[in-house]
């Protein structure tokens, strides 16, 4: 994992949210989780961040490792996590995912990010891990 000051780690912050309004401007509510992840990895990289998606991941369970356990859908310059959504609602479930998600990889902070909802400030979720 990259060693990052917090300072640095909120200028990321910061532009991932303003990359969330600009794509949601432009789109609007109502295409797919797929379509948003791209765009969104689009307007990262146009920012000058290094973008990975459907990142894998392995867990340490009874002592073994287990391979590709999972997948993020986006992992920002390695540190921040974006998890991406387009359903009606939030569930717990989702929430539970990412703050998983950040455990599990040992991130400080993700984004939960349901692309459907008429503002995206709505739509924006901020999770943090041992901070």
């Amino acid at each position: 994992m990259t060693l990052i000051t917090n300072e640095e780690l909120e200028a990321i912050a910061t532009i991932i949210v303003d990359a969330c309004l600009h794509v949601h401007r432009q789109l609007g509510p109502g295409l797919l989780e797929s379509t948003y992840q791209k765009c969104l990895t689009h307007e990262l990289q146009k920012r000058g961040l290094g973008v990975r998606l459907e990142v894998p991941v392995s867990i340490v369970y009874d002592g073994i490792e287990i391979d590709m356990a999972y997948r993020m859908d986006m992992l920002v310059e390695d540190v921040i996590i974006i998890e991406n959504k387009t359903v009606q609602q939030l569930m717990p479930i989702n929430f539970a995912q990412i703050l998983t998600h950040l455990r599990h990889s040992k991130h400080k902070l993700g984004f939960l990010i349901n692309w459907n909802v008429k503002l995206i400030k709505h739509g924006i979720n901020r999770m943090v891990n041992g901070l």
